[in-house]
């Protein structure tokens, strides 16, 4: 998926495609591993796709506000 497409997510469905694409890392190095692997940049390619999504959800927890609770203490 495209950054842009990413950031366009919410919250569950960006934890979903990190969840869909960690299977897939597992897949794919499954697949190394017994040598039946076409692409291995494809591996390359998920672990940064991973990477991006568990950015934009850094950053959307960042930007949410500080609820009145933790200012208080």
């Amino acid at each position: 998926m495209d950054l842009k497409e990413l950031r366009q997510l919410t919250g569950p469905e960006l934890e979903e495609k990190a969840h869909q694409l960690t299977q897939e890392l597992f897949n794919l190095r499954f697949q190394l591993g017994t040598g039946r692997l076409e692409n291995p940049m494809q591996v390359r390619k998920t672990k940064r796709s991973i990477a991006r999504v568990k950015t934009i959800q850094r950053e959307l927890v960042l930007a949410e506000p500080v609820s009145a609770t933790a200012k208080g203490a």
